[in-house]
């Protein structure tokens, strides 16, 4: 009967560890350790639609327009209600601010944007081609945080341009193409300097299930 007793007890103290790592696994987050995606809710009040028009759009050049389709992670159902927030330097490679900036914005500045897909997973941000930091260290980039419904938020690579010549191999190679490649090449499309990228939900995002 002791004997009994003592493998009822072992038995139960396994199961419990079992599933406590089965839930330990479960909540590691999406896309891991993201500092600053939570910006991706400071949009307020507004009421998202499938485009957005970031600040000093009308005012800056060379104006861009990024579109595409977000999919599923089968790469081809479009996946509609998913968040895209983005903020990018100015002309002069700084995230600028006015003085009364609260939250990320301190630090991703003004020039920034959020969306929410359509139903055929549509998105476009209308804005300005970014400088590079002054220091020269990074190539252009335009940093892009994703909101699914019923997942924490991730970023993915950032917009970069395929003509940059600071673009080299080197950072080419590096990149984790994560929701897919992120260089995108400008056209001229109705006067507008257009980028095409469509993103994949999950592609090369660690704890995506």
């Amino acid at each position: 009967m002791r004997v009994a007793l003592h493998f009822l007890i072992l038995l139960i103290g396994v199961t419990s560890c079992q599933s406590q790592s089965k839930k330990s696994a479960s909540d590691k987050p999406v896309g891991g350790p993201c500092e600053g995606c939570e910006a991706i809710y400071e949009y307020g009040n507004q009421k998202l639609s499938s485009i957005d028009t970031l600040p000093d759009f009308k005012y800056v050049k060379p104006k861009i327009k990024l579109t595409g389709t977000v999919f599923q992670k089968d790469g081809k159902t479009p996946a509609k209600d998913v968040i895209l927030y983005i903020y990018h330097t100015n002309r002069s490679g700084l995230y600028p601010t006015k003085g009364n900036e609260s939250g990320w914005a301190k630090r991703h500045g003004f020039i920034r944007g959020w969306i929410k897909t359509d139903r055929t997973g549509h998105y476009t941000f209308y804005t300005f081609r970014p400088a590079a930091y002054p220091s020269g260290i990074e190539p252009e980039h335009i940093h892009i945080t994703i909101k699914e419904p019923e997942k924490n938020e991730y970023y993915i690579d950032a917009f970069v341009f395929d003509d940059d010549p600071m673009l080299t191999h080197k950072e080419r190679a590096e990149l984790q193409q994560r929701g897919g490649s992120g260089i995108v090449k400008l056209q001229l499309e109705d006067n507008l300097l257009t980028a095409h990228r469509d993103i994949i939900l999950g592609l090369n995002i660690p704890n995506y299930e």
